[in-house]
């Protein structure tokens, strides 16, 4: 993290509640909920403040301690990088039934580690739990908070504990400003490996295996002076091949993601062609007006004779998206990782780019439609970029002149990356004009 703050992390074996109480602390509706076991799998990372004291909270996958499996041990790897860092852990466990083996083997792992730990005995808000209460002394865990992280009873004491060590802060520090990148795509396309190339570190989990990310995985960094924030999202399937509540609440969280980013980076696998699936996931972000960026993954597995060949096909598949650069990368290679920060600020600052009215209006002079009189034209909005355009006629201009205003507004003032709207209006009153700047 660019600001280091105290670290708490959240472990505790799958579905008792880490997430939930992950977003209650944090009050954003981050990590992904439900009672299907195993819906978390990266550690995702959270800003919170409690009584003027500010930590970091990250949650991470439930854990089973001897799984060998791949997805869980690869989860118990994730645990142990943000166990490293911890200040203090809550370790967390369902205060309606039993302990189980797994939980005690997780609880073993932290008395070994030795990092501060309670324990957060979740879904203590109803009668009959309190026969359970003498079991969970078992663990060997001195410092015990029966809580419910759905309803938020006991989260407040909880909290009391955890940062007493913590220093309050006098001021509210100033926000930093942060490019927010979304990287969307199909499942396996290298997001994950991309993300990881970027900031330097295993930071989300890497597998051959489909649709390992489920969670948005944030991680902000600062490069060349610019502060940046990628968001990780999980791989986008076609409506229909979501059966499972896990991936139906990706494709909900990455759209939302979709809708926070400043940029999106849309990844396709050079090695599968371009498919109508990436041009639905590009034409999310093209609807939520946002920058994108093409960008064609495991370009180190296409052949120099079909690189050119599978450029024009991607244009052809994507033609609504004429405006977006496409960078050709390997992320496991590195192969142009570094033209990505560039592009990524060069496209933001097109989509926050503001032209004065005089300057719109001395470029229009040399614009002319045979079907109407562009009387002024004036910039109403960014993200992305809007202009009203004033003729002496109401209605929409034909497609081609549209087409050829925007084309025209790029050429004369940029606006690479980012979508441009334009709105008509009929003759604009004397009162209503402009003032030319």
């Amino acid at each position: 993290m660019p600001n280091e703050l105290p670290a708490i992390v959240i472990v505790g074996r799958p579905n008792v509640g880490k997430s939930t109480l992950f977003n209650r602390i944090t009050g954003q509706r981050r990590a992904i909920v439900g009672d299907e076991p195993g819906i978390t799998r990266d550690r995702l990372h959270g800003m919170a403040v409690h009584d003027r004291r500010r930590f970091e909270l990250i949650d991470t996958g439930g854990i089973v301690v001897s799984d060998a499996e791949y997805i869980p041990s690869q989860i118990l790897k994730q645990a142990r990088v943000a166990l490293e860092s911890a200040v203090q852990v809550i370790f967390v466990v369902d205060g309606r039934s039993e302990l189980t083996a797994a939980d005690l083997e997780l609880a073993s792992m932290l008395r070994k580690l030795g990092k501060p730990t309670v324990l957060a005995v979740n879904k203590a808000d109803t009668k009959g739990t309190e026969g359970l209460a003498h079991d969970f002394y078992r663990l060997g865990i001195k410092d015990i908070f029966p809580v419910s992280a759905e309803h938020g009873n006991g989260v407040a004491d909880l909290l009391d504990f955890l940062t007493i060590g913590i220093e309050q802060e006098e001021d509210k520090p100033e926000a930093i400003h942060s490019i927010r990148v979304a990287i969307i795509g199909r499942p396996n396309a290298g997001k994950s490996t991309l993300l990881n190339a970027l900031i330097g570190e295993e930071r989300a989990i890497v597998s051959p295996v489909a649709g390992t990310t489920r969670d948005a995985v944030d991680e902000e960094i600062i490069h060349s002076g610019v502060h940046y924030t990628f968001i990780d999202t999980a791989g986008i399937r076609r409506k229909g091949k979501t059966n499972d509540m896990a991936e139906k609440l990706s494709v909900i969280m990455a759209r939302r993601n979709i809708r926070m980013a400043d940029v999106v980076i849309v990844l396709m696998d050079a090695s599968e062609g371009v498919v109508a699936l990436d041009a639905t996931i590009a034409g999310y972000a093209h609807e939520g007006g946002r920058s994108v960026i093409l960008c064609v993954n495991k370009w180190d597995l296409i052949s120099e004779g079909k690189k050119r060949e599978f450029e024009a096909e991607l244009r052809d598949h994507v033609k609504f998206l004429e405006y977006a650069p496409v960078l050709c990368i390997s992320a496991k290679f590195g192969l142009e990782v570094n033209r990505v920060f560039p592009l990524i600020r060069q496209c933001y600052e097109s989509s926050i780019k503001r032209v004065t009215t005089g300057e719109l209006n001395r470029f229009v002079e040399a614009l002319h439609f045979e079907e109407r009189k562009i009387l002024y034209i004036t910039q109403a909005g960014v993200r992305p970029p809007k202009f009203i355009l004033f003729t002496d006629k109401s209605g929409d201009l034909h497609f081609s002149n549209e087409r050829y205003l925007v084309n025209q507004l790029r050429k004369r003032f940029g606006f690479i990356g980012t979508p441009v709207e334009i709105k008509i209006r009929g003759r604009l009153r004397r009162k209503d004009r402009p003032a030319l700047k």
